[in-house]
């Protein structure tokens, strides 16, 4: 639980959530505990997007589509739009997961299908030019996060790595010291992996880095030190 953060400036954070079982998670509670305003657009239920002008800080979620998958996903065009308007405009905006893919390719980047699923609990090893960035203090060491990914990116021109994993290059950036994406999960919980895991079950396929539904669930004391590594990031985005 979140308490008493309140204090800094109050914003208005809209995120888009892509399918029922991926939403804010732990992310949720620290924003409403900051005071933030919060709106959604749920792009499954069809929902139209907002205005650029109708939020200070856009936040991009995950889901098991792929990025080109216009035809079966056609909102994706207007969500790519509303993304490079919200860079453009000078918002913050945070990518997790699919959000990330989608930024990278907004920024020009290529997003494909990775050598290996990466599914489960595996660590990170920090950047070196993420140095002097709002996230130097957020990733100062190898940490364990959790993942759920098949696709990954090449790093967007102009931006600055932010971590590798053993089975992905490419684990995150930070572009313009606003605009972060992460291939990686920090606002799971026991409740949303679980949720993975029955919607996304098919991914479970045994290969070299997806783990277990037993071993993912094993320790609610893993999520409880992701979620802190979660809410330093948001903090930092947060000052700027």
């Amino acid at each position: 639980m979140i308490e008493d953060l309140r204090g800094s400036f109050e914003m208005r954070v809209h995120y888009l959530q892509h399918m029922p079982f991926e939403g804010l998670s732990s992310i949720e509670a620290y924003l409403l505990g900051k005071g933030h305003e919060l709106s959604a657009t749920h792009l499954y239920l069809g929902e139209a997007l907002p205005s650029v002008d109708d939020f200070d800080w856009l936040i991009v979620m995950g889901g098991p589509m792929g990025i080109y998958d216009h035809a079966d996903y056609p909102w994706l065009v207007a969500e790519k739009v509303l993304i490079q308007q919200a860079i453009d405009a000078g918002k913050r905006v945070l990518g997790i997961c699919l959000g990330a893919q989608l930024i990278a390719d907004v920024l020009g980047a290529k997003v494909y299908q990775g050598e290996h699923k990466e599914i489960g609990w595996f660590d990170i090893e920090p950047a070196a030019e993420m140095k002097g960035t709002i996230l130097d203090a957020v990733f100062t060491s190898r940490m364990e996060v959790f993942h759920w990914h098949g696709d990954t990116f090449d790093m967007p021109a102009g931006a600055k790595a932010l971590a590798a994993s053993e089975a992905c290059k490419h684990q995150g950036y930070i572009y313009d010291n606003r605009v972060v994406g992460l291939q990686f999960h920090l606002e799971t919980t026991p409740e949303s992996a679980a949720a993975l895991i029955e919607n996304c079950g098919d991914d479970l396929d045994d290969s070299r880095y997806v783990q277990s539904k037993q071993d993912m669930l094993a320790s609610n004391e893993r999520f409880k030190r992701l979620n802190k590594v979660m809410y330093a990031l948001l903090d930092a985005m947060e000052k700027g």
